[in-house]
């Protein structure tokens, strides 16, 4: 692997830039604004996983009450078996 895939650095004459006091006040807003949007995406991800974990649940429980019902069902226990008609 050589450096030729690697693209060249830029030379800054020496000089870091210098910002201003506004730009790094805006940026610590916008930091602060980035730290709330990712709070309130962990709290929606968190809410979105117990409404599907409520979800789930209500649809193993139907499924599961709906195999014991059937379980129970007699009706065709009693069913006799029509008599064949011989010619």
């Amino acid at each position: 692997m050589g450096d030729s895939n690697l693209k060249p650095k830029i030379n800054t004459g020496g000089q870091d830039p210098v910002l201003k006091q506004a730009e790094l006040d805006y940026m610590k807003i916008i930091e602060q604004k980035n730290r709330e949007r990712v709070q309130k995406l962990h709290q929606i991800s968190r809410r979105n996983r117990i409404t599907g974990f409520a979800i789930g649940a209500g649809v193993l429980s139907i499924y599961m009450y709906s195999i014991f019902a059937v379980k129970q069902e007699t009706f065709l226990d009693d069913f006799n078996e029509p008599v064949k008609v011989q010619q």
